[in-house]
Formats: structure tokens, sequence, C-alpha cells
């Protein structure tokens, strides 16, 4: 699994003019990609790593201050455009694969003990933020 994880100030996600997830920050939004061998122990490694990861002002944790997230699926972290111009998706798990592996994310958060917000997975969705810093990792599970 990929996330990409800013810290934020505000995030929200909207679809089809209407907004389907907010948080107001402190926050992380995270983009979540899925890949083929990818499975459930992995996701609630990413969880507890996204719940305890300190990028929060004064090195804290969403978990430290009670921080919530904005978790939104994203196929495109696993594109690949080393060749040509077009890129290819081929290292992204399908939606019946990544779907459940996107939720189990989610549902590990709140078992946690965090806020969660999503998106709405396969939709065109639109996402704004202020990003804090800017924060921005990439984490790798």
């Amino acid at each position: 699994m990929r996330a990409v994880v800013q810290r934020v100030g505000q995030a929200s996600v909207s679809v089809d003019g209407r907004v389907v997830g907010a948080i107001e920050g402190p926050g992380l939004l995270v983009l979540v990609g899925v890949t083929h061998d990818d499975d459930p122990g992995k996701a609630r490694r990413l969880a507890a790593k996204l719940w305890g990861l300190r990028i929060l002002q004064d090195e804290k944790s969403c978990s430290d201050v009670n921080a919530p997230l904005l978790v939104v699926s994203q196929f495109t972290l696993y594109g690949d455009a080393r060749k040509g111009r077009r890129p290819t998706w081929t290292a992204a798990a399908p939606g019946p694969v990544a779907e459940p592996l996107v939720e189990a994310v989610v549902q590990e958060l709140r078992v946690l003990g965090a806020k969660v917000e999503t998106g709405e997975f396969g939709a065109d969705m639109k996402v704004a933020l202020v990003n804090d810093g800017p924060i921005t990792l990439i984490v790798d599970i």
C-alpha cells in the first residue's frame, strides 16, 4: 500500500458538487493507493502508521491530539510514467481488490480511536485542502 500524507489545516472532498467528507485541522489528508499484493495486514499496518505519525505541530501525532483524518482512495499513486507520455496503471489493484482494503484502513483507524472522513470510492472527486507547512510524505507499506 502507498499513501501520500499531507498535514492540513482543513480538507474536503466533493462528488457532483456535494461535500462527502471534510475535516478541520490540524489533521491529515491521506491519499491511499493499493497494489496487487496488498492484504488486510498491510492495511492494519498503514492505519497504525498514519495514527502514530508524528508530523503535526510540535512533533505530535493524530493519536496524541485526536486530530482527524480524511482518507481518499487514489489508484493513480501506482501510475508508472517512466516510458512515453501516457502513464500505465498496471501496478494499481482493480477496484474489487482495492476498495475493501481502503475501507480496511479506514475501519482500523476508527478502531484505534480516530475520527475519519472519506471520499467516495471510484467517484470523480474534487479534493480541496489547505496544506499546513507544507508537509507532504509518501508512506509505503
